[in-house]
């Protein structure tokens, strides 16, 4: 029978071939019983290597494996993690096809394949000749899958790689798909950690009360493990905290710190960005000395210091938050602490903003981190403060903010707002900006911004305002802020 004519169009089935179970069962037929067994036992793989194929096969020399790799339906890529793998149609046509010899696998057979592999998996993360970025994520996609699809109970390394991944925020698509393509039905630990991880990848591209809906499914089944339970909870601190529910945010950190388990600094962390949030500054201060690099104590500084006045502090500030990341080997982190290394540097030094927003970007490639990203394109805003460009470009920033559910950096945008018009002494506009920034910080979170854009145009504070607890007072921090625009001003009329 001759494949489909659109067969180019689409993956082929074993439908496209004619009776192809039968092929492989001829196939599978032809091969030794010691190769048969190794074939099986790599259909549960996406590549292997010959040692990897060993081990899951269960056999003590690599003889079998070494001359199934010569069978011409083992396709071999020299560049990948490893090197050969099965087409997925082969794959599971022999997982499927009727199996005539004397040495077929019973499910029990299959099962006990895939708990070697799942293991072999995990002694190749951990004890491989490589163990990086790449080879994590490789053994995940796979672990996860076995996992899931043969309802492995014990998670075993799963739980160590799942942390890893977490802990580079870098968000590659990980988790396979959920049975049938359908809604996700939570019934094994696999399932609760498979959504879980999906979850966090999907946030970069997806609304974060979703993110929010989906976490508190996974929460609410109880499934997971006790140690790996506080990663839902503390990334959904995260995004209650993005959709303005900052009271519920800061009690899901606060379970997180008492766990005192491995996300605990970071809850930490969020526990004093909460505390700047509500204006309380000393507070946030103290706590981020304390918090060290696992909790990212540099980034806490830099986002105190340039909302007190003070950019090029916080700019040194980021700048070894960055430092620290690249020594630890944290890309997100790194690409993160730069782009808002760009935007403290933009209120101060247009030119050198503009080298390090370059920089930002070439760090950002490859990486899919939503807010980062955007913290970049804020960036770009006050760097251009004073050009007739800026508001147009705001105004696409605040759709992209509502669309991604990013609530908690919509008033740091109207900050970069309220530069530009105070900048151009656009009183109109900068009216309209302060009362987005009264409507959006009327809960008492993010209200200094509103401060801040008084400071910058030398308004006075209206009657009633509660000021927050600034570091060195409240003049201090208006004549630093002032000095800002009347800086910019200097400079664009130099510029002419």
């Amino acid at each position: 029978m001759s494949p489909p004519s659109d067969l180019h169009e689409r993956t082929p089935q074993p439908d496209d071939f004619g009776d192809f179970p039968a092929l492989i069962s001829r196939t599978v037929s032809d091969l030794t019983s010691d190769e048969r067994h190794v074939l099986r036992s790599v259909s549960l793989l996406d590549a292997f290597s010959v040692p990897l194929a060993t081990q899951v096969a269960g056999l003590t020399r690599d003889a079998a494996a070494l001359r199934l790799t010569e069978r011409p339906f083992i396709r071999e890529d020299l560049t990948g993690l490893w090197p050969f793998h099965l087409h997925q149609v082969v794959r599971s046509a022999i997982r499927n096809a009727a199996d005539g010899t004397d040495d077929r696998w019973s499910e029990q057979d299959w099962h006990r394949a895939a708990l070697r592999a799942h293991d072999a998996l995990g002694r190749e993360w951990a004890h491989g000749p490589r163990r990086d970025r790449a080879v994590l994520i490789g053994v995940l996609r796979q672990g996860l899958r076995l996992d899931r699809d043969f309802d492995l109970t014990e998670l075993g390394w799963l739980s160590d790689a799942a942390f890893a991944y977490v802990g580079d925020s870098v968000w590659e698509p990980l988790a396979p798909p959920a049975h049938g393509h359908g809604s996700t039905v939570l019934s094994t630990p696999a399932d609760a950690l498979v959504e879980t991880l999906s979850t966090l990848a999907r946030r970069q591209r997806e609304h974060r009360a979703r993110t929010v809906e989906r976490l508190t499914a996974v929460i609410d089944s109880g499934l997971l493990p006790a140690e790996l339970q506080e990663m839902p909870v503390y990334y959904r601190a995260k995004a209650l905290r993005d959709i303005g529910r900052p009271q519920d945010s800061r009690r899901g950190y606060q379970q997180v710190a008492d766990a005192d388990g491995r996300l605990a600094q970071a809850a930490r962390r969020g526990l004093a960005q909460a505390a700047r949030l509500a204006g309380d500054f000393p507070t946030a201060l103290a706590a981020a000395q304390t918090l060290g690099w696992e909790g990212r104590h540099q980034r806490v500084l830099g986002d105190l210091y340039w909302i007190q006045g003070e950019p090029q502090r916080a700019a040194e500030a980021y700048l070894a938050g960055r430092l620290e990341a690249e020594q630890h080997a944290k890309a997100g982190e790194a690409a993160h602490n730069q782009a808002l290394r760009a935007l403290a540097l933009a209120f101060v030094d247009p030119v050198q903003a503009d080298d390090e927003l370059d920089l930002a970007e070439r760090l950002l490639n490859g990486l899919d981190l939503r807010a980062t990203t955007i913290n970049a394109a804020i960036a770009a805003v006050i760097r251009d403060a004073g050009s007739p460009t800026v508001e147009d470009r705001v105004r696409t920033l605040r759709t992209e903010l509502d669309v991604a559910g990013l609530t908690s950096m919509t008033p740091t945008l109207e900050t970069a707002a309220a530069f530009h018009q105070a900048v151009l002494d656009d009183h109109e506009a900068l009216t309209a900006t302060i009362a987005r920034l009264h409507e959006q910080t009327d809960d008492g979170t993010y209200a200094y911004y509103t401060d801040i854009a008084h400071f910058m145009a030398d308004l006075p504070l209206p009657a009633g305002h509660t000021p927050p607890l600034w570091l060195d007072g409240e003049q201090a921090t208006r004549s630093r802020w002032r000095a800002l625009v009347t800086a910019r001003r200097d400079l664009l009329r130099t510029a002419r």
